[in-house]
């Protein structure tokens, strides 16, 4: 309250009259006054009537609100304000003011504080079980308990919080949502049936709390100690493989895990043999298809039970194409462990190269190749023999041509030397290709018809007389540009992008000043509408380029088995 409250408060209009000395019948002071009564305490939502008193009558009142709350029958002009105090969720005092305007025009003002306490009904907590459906409740069975149902009594009230407590019950109960409206855990493993009591505690929005609770029954189970080796997996051979069995549970939480293969065969070696959890690597699906372990799960009290999991293992899909036989990684400038984060997704983190120390390789070859070396009449070879007419790719299938040592002096050479070379002519389903140059006979190669590439071809693919088909066959030909660029090795540490150790015998670079060998491909760069260039690839550099056909370059014949 102020300081002049219950007083009258008076507005003064001094008039002072002209002339000196002389009397007047004119008042000299008119003065208003208003008083807008003692300060108030009421309680939220209860109504309350202010009532001014104000000189001289018959003016105009106004209340208003100055602060405190909103309260929605303010302004109020009459000389009674009536009105409901607000709904409110903590104490508070309204100031409010009343202005008086006399029927002269003056004016007064006044202020009341009405303190309205609220009265805060408590909020009213409620436990309900909705799960699981078919009760009672079992072992590893999900039990939710539900605080949804609470509620505020209070008009505009709600409950804000929630607190769940464990009164009494098994320890090894591991609750999820302690702090929301609903709570969950498992049902526990029980050597004996046990009562759980849980309080909750629900808390309003204007403070309040109160609190319940609720007494289920846990039963004992009829295994005191139960393994859980996981679910069986199918996998990829290479792949690093996940045994898990912490889900074995044991009735006093406390338990040790132990591991064995249960197939025969090939041993797979185990990150851990007792551990809970353990890894492998899944060997080579050629070597080992499935294998099964068994888990034993013992307890505190020497307790024991098993359970196997049974792993399968598929091929990679590694297709049926030659990896690049890189196996370093690089920065920009240097070679790095694969591992660094900051340059990932390598090509040597990525296909057959990555799992060549692996893979149960039919033949021989560096990374990811595999190639098993072959005689003229095609048959298999050890992978030390130094004497080979060709070599199969165990990866692709394809059997290709190994050349003859560079021996004598063009034309002077036998028919599959190394230093011969050709022109770009071959034949495609018995027609000759758009572009072909034939090469005079004699020049750059032995062959008596010309030293175009068909010419190489059929002398392969037709044996004189009482001779044997080369390698087994007679569909020798031109080898597409995808299936030669699958023989380098862009990892090789020689001097040239293929291995040397399995296709000897590389005409020497003085030859033709290069080392490029045709594709079937030919190329539509620059043709100006006649297909005049196809594709080589450089055994130095592994580069390819686009050359005249007219141009030469040596061959490697390759055939389908």
């Amino acid at each position: 309250m102020n300081a002049f409250k219950g007083s009258w408060v008076v507005l003064a209009l001094i008039l002072t009259g002209c002339g000196g000395g002389s009397g007047s019948d004119e008042p000299s002071q008119v003065s208003a006054s208003v008083n807008a009564g003692a300060d108030v305490q009421v309680t939220e939502k209860t109504e309350v009537t202010l009532n001014a008193q104000a000189s001289p009558a018959g003016g105009t009142f106004n209340w208003q609100v100055i602060s405190g709350a909103n309260v929605s029958e303010f302004p109020i002009t009459e000389q009674q304000a009536a009105f409901v105090a607000p709904d409110i969720k903590a104490d508070v005092n309204l100031l409010i003011q009343v202005d008086y305007v006399a029927p002269d025009g003056s004016l007064a003002s006044d202020q009341v504080t009405v303190a309205i306490k609220s009265n805060n009904q408590l909020p009213i907590p409620s436990i309900s079980q909705t799960a699981p459906e078919t009760l009672p409740a079992k072992y590893k069975d999900t039990i939710v308990l539900s605080g949804a149902g609470s509620s505020d009594p209070d008009e505009n009230g709600q409950v804000v919080a929630y607190q769940w407590q464990q009164v009494s019950g098994p320890t090894t109960i591991q609750p999820t949502g302690l702090n929301t409206a609903t709570l969950s855990f498992v049902h526990p493993l029980l050597a004996s049936s046990q009562a759980s009591i849980w309080q909750l505690t629900v808390t309003d929005d204007e403070g309040g709390q109160a609190s319940t609770q609720f007494t289920l029954g846990l039963l004992a189970n009829s295994d005191v100690v139960v393994a859980d080796a996981g679910s069986d997996q199918q996998v990829q051979e290479f792949d690093e493989v996940t045994l898990d069995g912490s889900n074995s549970d044991t009735v006093s939480g406390q338990k040790q895990c132990v591991w064995r293969q249960v197939t025969s065969g090939t041993q797979i070696a185990l990150s851990s043999v007792t551990g809970c959890s353990t890894t492998f690597n899944a060997p080579d699906q050629n070597i080992l298809s499935q294998v099964e372990f068994e888990l034993t799960v013992t307890d505190s009290q020497n307790r024991s039970a098993t359970d196997t999991v049974r792993i399968d293992i598929e091929k990679k899909p590694l297709g049926k194409l030659n990896d690049s036989g890189q196996t370093a990684c690089f920065n920009n400038t240097d070679v790095i462990t694969c591992s660094m984060t900051q340059f990932t997704a390598q090509d040597a983190q990525r296909g057959r190269d990555n799992f060549a120390t692996q893979v149960a390789k039919e033949g021989s070859g560096r990374a990811g190749f595999d190639f098993t070396k072959l005689n003229r009449f095609a048959d298999e070879l050890p992978d030390d023999a130094t004497d080979f007419a060709c070599v199969r790719d165990n990866v692709t299938g394809l059997i290709w041509e190994v050349k003859e040592a560079s021996s004598g002096t063009l034309p002077n050479t036998s028919s599959r030397n190394a230093q011969n070379s050709y022109t770009w002519y071959v034949e495609v389903d018995g027609a000759i290709a758009e572009g072909s140059v034939q090469a005079a006979a004699n020049t750059t190669c032995p062959q008596d018809s010309h030293c175009g590439i068909q010419a190489l071809i059929d002398e392969v693919n037709n044996p004189a007389v009482g001779e044997q088909s080369y390698c087994g066959g007679n569909n020798w030909r031109l080898p597409t540009y995808m299936e030669l660029l699958g023989l380098l090795d862009y990892g090789s540490a020689g001097t040239a992008v293929i291995d040397e150790a399995l296709f000897p015998n590389l005409p020497s670079t003085t030859t033709l000043g290069h080392r490029y060998y045709w594709t079937l491909q030919s190329s539509l760069d620059g043709t100006g509408g006649a297909l005049r260039r196809a594709y080589v690839i450089d055994m130095d550099t592994g580069n390819d380029f686009a050359v005249e056909k007219s141009s030469s370059a040596f061959v490697r014949l390759v055939r389908n088995p």
